[in-house]
């Protein structure tokens, strides 16, 4: 990967500002994770997700193709305040069900019939108690986008389960367009900077960028790395165009759209050419790294990118909030961590 060590880059970051080594290392447990069963237990049928992942690795033809890995066990819930998402449990409950998916009615009862989990809940404000519930069992577990909402219970997440040993894996499916991931494996040499468009609707429960332009942000950091310095948000109407800057001086910009357009794409250039970027194909381009992770105990997309993601969303939220001023990444991983630390797990 053409940024070198994205790991050790962050953390000399939060080292700078105070942070230490608080959300330094790895598992040893990862080493040497082995996986004897393959029941996929599915939290959260308030979005769709749920019930493709399930089409998919359930799929008469799949086979071994997945590892032989099956979604058997859902619990339904879920957003419980959110009523677009809540609208949809009805829906994928009797969706999933018809794919031979059996429905509980408590994480406890879904825990006792999987050995992986997918927490697919829509509403991020409900993923810290979901995954602190589930963490105890020692099941590796994917969190489907966001991983929370706010960096500060993302950080907790990701304490929470190395205190537990617990591996994680979270990434939006388009990380794993292929366009991105060919900028990402160095088709056009050393990312200079990269411009992506993407739908950007918010939800009142979650700072803006979380609830759809995360996908946007995740394309950015695929490509740019970690080492996202300080962001500015602009936003007029129904747009908004948030602009990164990366060690080096490079940039990467998020123009966004709130209504009327759904598509996602961009621009990346590099120190060997440019190249268009786009669009979603779809979830499948996802399943492969989740069933790689699931099998070696090692989430696919480097940790330090993930929180840099959160990380780059909650200083937009607070740039916009100042009206355009910039804001300090390493500002907002001090606060945050700051708080993550008083919360008890």
């Amino acid at each position: 990967m053409q940024q070198g060590h994205p790991r050790r880059t962050f953390l000399k970051t939060a080292a700078l500002s105070g942070l230490g080594l608080a959300f330094s290392g790895k598992l040893s447990a990862l080493e040497t994770l082995s996986l004897a069963g393959k029941r996929i237990g599915v939290i959260g049928l308030d979005t769709e997700h749920g019930p493709h992942f399930a089409r998919i690795l359930n799929a008469p033809d799949a086979g071994d193709k997945f590892g032989g890995m099956r979604v058997t066990v859902a619990y339904p819930h879920g957003s419980r305040k959110i009523k677009s998402s809540m609208d949809m449990i009805p829906r994928n409950t009797t969706n999933i069900e018809a794919q031979g998916v059996k429905v509980v009615d408590s994480i406890a009862k879904l825990l006792q019939e999987c050995d992986i989990v997918m927490l697919e809940t829509n509403d991020g404000t409900e993923h810290l108690a979901q995954a602190l519930e589930v963490f105890p069992s020692g099941k590796p577990v994917f969190i489907d986008k966001p991983i929370a909402a706010s960096l500060t219970e993302v950080l907790t997440i990701y304490r929470a389960a190395r205190h537990y040993k617990v591996p994680i894996f979270s990434s939006s499916t388009l990380r794993y367009i292929e366009s991105v991931q060919e900028v990402r494996n160095g088709k056009i040499g050393k990312v200079k900077g990269a411009d992506i468009f993407s739908p950007t609707p918010t939800e009142p429960s979650h700072p803006d960028l979380y609830w759809y332009g995360i996908h946007g942000v995740e394309m950015l950091f695929t490509m740019l790395g970690p080492d996202c310095l300080r962001v500015t948000h602009h936003q007029a109407g129904d747009s908004d165009v948030v602009v990164g800057e990366w060690e080096g001086g490079r940039m990467g910009t998020l123009r966004g759209f709130k209504n009327d357009m759904w598509n996602f794409g961009g621009h990346a250039f590099g120190d060997k050419g440019h190249m268009a970027l786009g669009d979603f194909t779809g979830y499948a381009p996802l399943m492969p790294p989740i069933i790689e992770f699931f099998q070696k105990g090692v989430a696919p997309a480097p940790e330090a990118e993930t929180i840099g993601i959160y990380a780059f969303m909650d200083a937009a939220q607070e740039s916009r909030l100042k009206k355009g001023a910039p804001v300090s990444i390493a500002s907002i991983m001090k606060k945050a961590t700051e708080r993550s630390l008083k919360i008890k797990i």
